[in-house]
């Protein structure tokens, strides 16, 4: 069983519908926290480590045998806490794609606290691979208050508008820093790869539950970048 630490209930169809695409047979228990997020806007992603680790212990016990944190801002806190499982972040294997397309990366997010920990990910990758890195980071303004208004479509217009402005000339490839961007990658036009995170990230959590320890093929769990580039 995967247990999947969420901070908005959205992205319990998302994943969902991915397990049924790509993964049938594989349990998904869902567990949603939005305070985790909250909190972790107002004070920072280190304010909630006590929290972060209660809730994985308490999934753990339920019978998890990994752990897939959906949540960028949290993320790194989720994959530090001793869990007793494997804890992994959705977004690491788009990271190491992302390296792995290019040195030039743009990262965009529609939440400001999200920035930071995506992009000191993708240093991460970059310097864990041995591979040069120019970085950019930007943030869609606007989009986070059409999504916390439930304007999903107004949302993912502004996530697709972001990325068209992003030419092949300034990047290599394009970083949707948070799962609940993903949709946009189908309706953004642009010749420039796109990744995000959720199938890459459910195909590596897929393959820790399987395992019971994280996939020694890579962070990204041996799945190609192709899986989330669109």
């Amino acid at each position: 069983m995967l247990a999947l630490l969420h901070t908005s209930p959205v992205h319990v169809p998302v994943f969902d519908a991915l397990r049924d695409a790509a993964h049938p047979g594989l349990e998904l228990r869902h567990h949603v926290h939005a305070e985790l997020l909250e909190r972790a806007r107002r004070e920072g992603p280190e304010a909630v480590t006590e929290a972060v680790g209660d809730v994985l212990r308490r999934v753990v016990a339920q019978g998890a045998r990994a752990v897939l944190c959906t949540c960028s801002t949290i993320g790194a806190v989720a994959e530090s806490a001793a869990a007793g499982v494997p804890v992994l972040r959705v977004d690491r294997p788009m990271a190491a794609a992302a390296v792995a397309a290019g040195p030039r990366v743009v990262v965009l997010a529609a939440l400001r606290s999200t920035l930071a920990p995506t992009a000191a990910l993708v240093e991460q990758e970059a310097g864990r691979a041995g591979r040069p890195l120019l970085l950019r980071t930007r943030l869609v303004e606007g989009a986070w208050d059409r999504f916390e208004a439930g304007d999903t479509e107004g949302y993912l217009r502004l996530v697709a508008e972001a990325a068209e402005a992003v030419t092949a000339d300034d990047t290599d490839v394009i970083v949707l820093a948070q799962a609940s961007m993903a949709p946009a990658r189908e309706v953004a036009r642009t010749p420039v790869p796109v990744l995000a995170s959720p199938a890459l990230g459910l195909a590596a959590g897929a393959a820790a539950a399987r395992l019971g320890h994280l996939d020694p093929a890579g962070s990204c769990g041996g799945v190609s970048a192709e899986a989330g580039v669109g």
